[in-house]
């Protein structure tokens, strides 16, 4: 794999779908996106969205299925992930590109102790017995903090706590000093203690290795936590995007701003219920002609219905795919979250 100047990653038009007997679905449509070396770029959106089938797309772990169409790229370091080969795929994914899954409890193998799957890549990447890579798994564990790692990397995933699980899913992506992580919902069903944890050692491990990341969630208070930049996802599409202190300031499109109003906040409103937004996810067999978002939107006019809008800049750093905000009608206001 080439070294280059440019981003460590870059999402060219990726286009995904799935020809079925009903319809095509489009669980990715026609995204561009890239990420820095050493940036945290959050990928935010509801369920259904297509944040995951886009880290698998990079990882290159999709059902068979999932079709792509030919213009598609995702540029890893100026190669085309989608046109390798398995065989070259296997010598990026773990090694130059690592990811941590949402559930490190069906992540690990229960058959085998923790220090034989951490060091599992370092054997393959490296083609080093076990016992060489013993004492880089030891170094990784304590990094990630576990408490006597001479003893735990012989514990089973059973043995230990969720958060603990999730700190060893941390250690097995971080084996090869990847140059991207893949961070797909972290801290998903861990108590808000053991949250901070997580993020407190991904933060630190950012900063000394400068890894790139791209931080999958649904997650707000994460993304303020942890990002440099933010991409929203609705349906597949990617709808806004900009660095996380003006997206949470002032979030451009109406998808955004009702995600950031339906965040409870020390300083919200005194009803006793939270925002929310109206309707539900439109029918992938069934999309609209226009705006995915047409009908859950109070700003909505007949031209969003008619026509599906692009991404426009609408300043240093920031897109959002609006008629509304594309027409300056927009009413623009500032969300506390």
């Amino acid at each position: 794999m080439r070294e280059q100047n440019g981003p460590v990653l870059e999402v060219k038009d990726l286009y995904s779908y799935i020809p079925t007997s009903r319809g095509v679905i489009k669980p990715v449509n026609h995204i561009s996106f890239s990420i820095g070396a050493g940036e945290i770029v959050a990928l935010v959106g509801e369920s259904g969205s297509g944040k995951s089938v886009t880290a698998l797309s990079i990882m290159g772990l999709n059902s068979p299925s999932i079709q792509y169409d030919k213009d598609s790229a995702i540029a890893f370091k100026g190669e085309n992930l989608l046109k390798m080969k398995k065989k070259q795929m296997k010598k990026i994914r773990g090694n130059e590109i690592s990811m941590i899954f949402q559930d490190p409890m069906s992540s690990l193998n229960p058959l085998h102790p923790i220090g034989k799957q951490i060091a599992e890549p370092i054997m393959v990447h490296q083609g080093v017995s076990y016992q060489k890579a013993k004492a880089t798994v030891i170094q990784l564990l304590a990094k990630v903090g576990i408490p006597e790692p001479e003893t735990r990397l012989n514990d089973y995933p059973h043995q230990l706590s969720g958060g603990m699980r999730q700190r060893i899913m941390i250690a097995m992506a971080l084996a090869c000093n990847p140059s991207l992580l893949i961070a797909d919902e972290p801290t998903t069903a861990l108590d808000v203690t053991i949250q901070a944890q997580i993020l407190n050692v991904m933060r630190a491990l950012q900063k000394e290795t400068n890894i790139s990341i791209l931080l999958i969630t649904h997650d707000l208070g994460v993304v303020a936590e942890m990002a440099d930049r933010v991409l929203v996802m609705y349906c597949g599409e990617i709808v806004e995007e900009g660095d996380v202190y003006s997206l949470f300031q002032n979030p451009q499109h109406p998808y955004t701003k009702g995600l950031l109003a339906s965040v409870p906040t020390l300083r919200g409103p005194s009803e006793n219920h939270l925002h929310t937004i109206p309707g539900a996810v439109p029918n992938p067999l069934d999309l609209p002609t226009g705006c995915n978002f047409y009908s859950r939107c109070s700003h909505a006019t007949e031209k969003c219905l008619a026509e599906s809008p692009k991404l426009i800049k609408t300043g240093n750093d920031r897109q959002a795919a609006c008629w509304l905000v594309a027409d300056s009608q927009f009413e623009e206001v500032t969300v506390h979250a």
